[in-house]
């Protein structure tokens, strides 16, 4: 058997005849360099060494670069147009993915490739491109903060500890760390739940700073649709998706509606508040008698109503709607039933004449695709009957973009009831003055909704190979209070509209149980922004908008103690000028050094 080799200076062994004891010496000299290498190096340092592989510094959030996904299974086949049925024979549960299965910060995304062929003639690549790099940029943001706070954990026995992990996380998050926290962590301990509450907190304020700031969705002017809108019959749309984070990009994203022209309103398995609807409804028909905003009162347009309830087509048993125990029927059932109950409400309360439109969609969380229930000329429409915009997809795909156009609104006529007077009166639908305006209009507006969620389809497609990884929640922060324009994302934030913690508990119960599966199980603490916005043009409008906040907070500590006590639960408090379009503006954090009192 040859010599093994050793280190230079080591004294080279004499070839033995035992192979058991040339065996020996070459252990023996390996350890011995491997000793001498690791002397040199420490007689070498001077100062802290970065790690050899550092996280890619992360790009400002309008030009941040791509991550990479991993692989994901085939879409699954959309259900028949007319379906009847929920679909049968559904894939075994599939466990709520956290956020730690989605692509790994830092890295870069790669679009899957896709031949032009497979988009559909009326998908719009190019509003695909822009919406999918804010998509990316955002949640990289978010996502890049655990990994950079590993790293930093990694250097907190270091001489210059607080100036190498400010030095970090300006690379990599273009923030830095707040000082009081770092300050005492060789006393008690580096903090890291606080510094991850401060990481969600932060990037936040950032993100939000961009959106009124810059604009990137473009949607804060709607002029073109309001005045689409209003050639169909309507002038003011008032949507209400459910609260789930899974539904938060409905507005910008899914139906392609510039979110300035649109009143968005979350609610918990869509069950609006129909007391505050009402008064909705009532300010903006003052507004068009005093104002003529956005309409004259004696032109004949209506106030439309929308509820988005949703279901998984990935896991129908377990990821559908929470608030109605992922029952598909039931969830379109009680959105319907909300729905009626509203338009009975109105016209009960302010004569003949006084009515809304009412539209119900179905919303495939996994897919982004929407199911339309046509409503018929008295506004009924049949729970068990829908258009299926996946089904539409396939259908109109091979055709022109001018064909399919006319194939779609043959196919929403298709699907619209015939006369249910009977059916109508017993859900409480009574005939409207406008119906012969507003009963086509409502199927133009189907159809421009349907063309729009087309691209939308794709954009799953391309962008996230057929349906979403992370099927189940993933919200990086909760939303509490009114506000939150900003948040056109999916899986973003767990919404919580409320004045008070008491009206909204059940809502917030609900946030807490699905951070706890998301956050406290890492043991990682619950962040919640507390937001108010406020009308600037109204004295003391401020003050109050504050007051709320801070009520809110305290609610919130007497709430949930153990997660307040335990440092598992933090919260943001902001306010904003609604009136003046600035950004938000922060008024408190539990995250506030302490400053002690004297004698």
């Amino acid at each position: 058997m040859p010599t093994p080799m050793q280190h230079p200076g080591m004294p080279v062994a004499e070839t033995q005849a035992n192979a058991t004891q040339s065996t020996r010496a070459a252990r023996s000299s390996r350890q011995q360099a491997l000793a001498a290498r690791q002397s040199a190096q420490q007689g070498q340092r001077t100062r802290p060494t970065r790690p050899p592989r550092p996280p890619r510094p992360a790009a400002p959030i309008s030009k941040a670069k791509l991550e990479t996904r991993p692989h994901a299974t085939p879409a699954a086949k959309p259900e028949n147009i007319r379906s009847q049925t929920r679909r049968a024979g559904a894939s075994q549960a599939t466990a709520s993915r956290s956020r730690t299965s989605q692509s790994a910060a830092g890295k870069a995304l790669n679009r899957p490739a896709k031949a032009p062929a497979d988009l559909h003639p009326l998908t719009d690549t190019t509003a695909n491109e822009r919406l999918y790099r804010y998509e990316s940029s955002v949640k990289q943001a978010f996502d890049n903060i655990v990994p950079v706070l590993k790293q930093i954990a990694s250097e907190r026995c270091d001489p210059d500890f607080v100036d190498r992990a400010q030095q970090i996380t300006a690379q990599e998050f273009g923030f830095e760390l707040p000082a009081h926290i770092l300050d005492t962590a060789w006393a008690t301990g580096l903090d890291m739940r606080r510094l991850f509450a401060w990481c969600v907190f932060e990037t936040y304020r950032r993100v939000s700073d961009e959106f009124f700031n810059a604009d990137p969705l473009g949607g804060r002017v709607g002029n073109d649709f309001q005045a689409f809108l209003q050639q169909c019959g309507f002038h003011l749309m008032d949507i209400t998706p459910c609260a789930d984070g899974r539904l938060a990009h409905a507005i910008s994203y899914v139906l392609r509606l510039p979110y300035g022209a649109v009143r968005r309103k979350s609610y918990a398995g869509s069950l609006f508040d129909i007391e505050n609807t009402v008064e909705k409804w009532i300010e903006t028909e003052l507004m068009r008698f005093r104002e003529g905003i956005p309409n004259r009162a004696d032109e004949p347009t209506r106030y439309l109503k929308v509820v988005i309830y949703h279901f998984s087509s990935v896991d129908p048993a377990h990821q559908g709607c929470a608030a109605h125990g992922s029952d598909d029927e039931a969830a379109a059932r009680e959105g319907w039933e909300r729905l009626a109950a509203l338009r009975q409400a109105i016209e009960n309360g302010f004569c003949c004449g006084a009515s809304v439109g009412l539209l119900l969609i179905g919303m495939d969380t996994d897919t982004d695709a929407i199911r339309v229930h046509v409503p018929d000329t008295n506004g009924y429409c049949e729970l068990n009957q829908w258009l299926d915009v996946a089904k539409v997809h396939e259908i109109t795909r091979g055709l022109s973009a001018a064909e399919a156009r006319t194939r779609i609104a043959e196919l929403v006529q298709a699907h619209m009831p015939g006369s249910h007077a009977g059916g109508a009166q017993a859900n409480g639908m009574g005939a409207s003055s406008t119906d012969g305006l507003s009963d086509k209009g409502m199927l133009q507006l189907i159809a421009r909704l349907i063309e729009n969620n087309l691209s939308q389809i794709d954009y799953v497609r391309h962008f996230h190979d057929g349906h979403y990884q992370d099927i189940g929640h993933a919200e990086r922060f909760i939303g509490t209070g009114i506000g939150f324009e900003e948040i056109q994302l999916r899986n973003l934030t767990y919404f919580a509209y409320l004045s008070t913690v008491e009206e909204g508990a059940a809502d917030l119960d609900v946030g807490i149980k699905i951070f706890t599966g998301l956050n406290v199980s890492r043991s990682l603490p619950v962040p919640i922004v507390v937001r108010y916005d406020y009308h600037g043009n109204v004295p003391g409008a401020r003050e109050r908008a504050v007051a709320h906040c801070e009520r809110i907070a305290a609610a919130l500590k007497a709430r949930y103690p153990a997660l307040c006590s335990d440092g598992m639960l933090h919260c943001l408090r902001a306010v904003r000028d609604c009136d003046a379009g600035t950004p938000i503006e922060l008024v408190g954090s539990s995250l506030e050094p302490v400053t002690g009192g004297m004698h």
